[in-house]
């Protein structure tokens, strides 16, 4: 059995270093999405193939998720989220001096790579490092973290652009993360967990295993959705507003913006579940962001479409922290691996959102675009209702033989 040894750990400080890593590190995913435009004039490319500049980042992303969690089960969360963020420092730097589309493209796969290595990682450590009693709501701000550098990232890198040019964007993202490199190597403790020895092909053999498992593949299909549908709807309100409204960029930062009121109200979701139970909280995120996106699309005004806009984040932060505690559960021994997979089938979902915008935004029907995304939601929404869950629930998906 895997155990932790106790040390006097500041959790708090540790909640929010990890709040703040989850909301830097995966702000760089989303600083490409209001820069469509600027970036088509400035590279002479099209707004499709801007539009690969995000998911390449977020597939190359998708494919680190599968890589990282084995070895990080086999020599340690901290070693890798150092390594990561030093990198990542580097990448970051380096695509700031970058003025030609493809090697932009290349950098931003790569730092998508790197990137890969923080996210299941950090919630994995959260799961590992804190107690009981505090896992959830660490996880919650991990993830909450994540999700707000969606509205976050979008915020930062129109206003960085408006006043310093879109390269700027990505030299300020390198010096937030040679800050954030600081903050871990001195106040995140290094992880003293005694782990079974799993031999590294096992190791990605028991990840293969995760997706034959009818409850976990039922969290999994609902994770697809979630970044999806958060990509994807920002994907497309931009253009929305514009079109329908008259709003130039800078207005429509402010709407981005509000999303973080969302952001900041799901932050309860932690206790909720401790009363209402995991699964309901799960089926109340998931309805409130369907409905904000049907809200969104037929909503009269902007203070409405503003209103649906903050549900729908709402639902979507309240959601994922639910279903990335419901994973671990669900995956006993094998958590590790399983949140791992858990992220790359969240940003799987998430490379195919702007994919699935520009194909929506192209039928000039934004109504049925909003629906879309939230007829998707649904699906999550009553696939929520097949997963049973229990104080002691948890799948085996590797031979006992791989623990002892």
């Amino acid at each position: 059995m895997t155990q932790s040894i106790k040390l006097p750990n500041n959790y708090p400080l540790m909640t929010m270093i990890l709040f703040w890593c989850g909301l830097v590190v995966l702000s760089s995913m989303y600083v490409t999405i209001p820069l469509a435009s600027v970036l088509s004039n400035t590279l002479h490319v099209s707004i499709t193939q801007v539009a690969w500049l995000a998911s390449s980042y977020s597939i190359c992303y998708a494919v680190g998720c599968l890589l990282y969690g084995p070895f990080s089960d086999r020599y340690g969360r901290k070693l890798f989220l150092v390594t990561s963020i030093s990198l990542l420092t580097v990448i970051t730097f380096g695509i700031g001096f970058v003025d030609n589309f493809y090697g932009l493209l290349i950098l931003r796969g790569l730092q998508g790579l790197i990137s890969a290595a923080f996210a299941p990682i950090s919630l994995v450590y959260a799961g590992e490092m804190f107690p009981p009693e505090k896992r959830l709501t660490a996880v919650g701000f991990v993830s909450s973290g994540l999700l707000m550098a969606g509205v976050v990232g979008q915020v930062y890198s129109g206003l960085v652009n408006e006043y310093l040019g879109w390269q700027a964007i990505f030299l300020l993202l390198g010096i937030l993360y040679l800050v954030t490199l600081i903050l871990i190597i001195i106040y995140l403790p290094k992880d003293t967990m005694v782990r079974p020895h799993v031999p590294m092909m096992e190791a990605f053999k028991r990840m293969s295993l995760l997706g034959k498992q009818p409850q976990i593949l039922l969290a999994f299909c609902i994770t697809f959705f979630l970044l999806l549908s958060l990509v994807g709807m920002y994907t497309i309100l931009g253009s929305y507003l514009s079109i329908q409204f008259g709003l130039i960029e800078k207005d429509i930062l402010y709407v981005r913006a509000a999303g973080i009121i969302g952001m900041l109200l799901s932050l309860f979701a932690g206790r909720l579940a401790q009363k209402l139970g995991k699964t309901t909280v799960l089926k109340v995120g998931l309805a409130l962001s369907a409905a904000g996106l049907f809200g969104i699309g037929v909503s009269p005004s902007l203070p409405y479409i503003i209103f649906a806009s903050i549900i729908f984040v709402l639902g979507i932060a309240t959601a994922n922290p639910i279903v990335i505690s419901i994973v671990s559960q669900l995956a006993g021994h094998a958590r590790g691996s399983a949140v791992s997979f858990n992220a790359f089938i969240l940003f799987v979902g998430a490379s195919t959102g702007p994919l699935l915008a520009l194909a929506l935004i192209n039928t000039g029907v934004y109504i049925l675009s909003f629906s879309v995304l939230g007829c998707l939601l649904l699906i999550g929404f009553f696939l929520s209702f097949f997963i049973r869950l229990t104080s002691s629930t948890h799948v085996t998906v590797m031979p006992s033989k791989y623990y002892k």
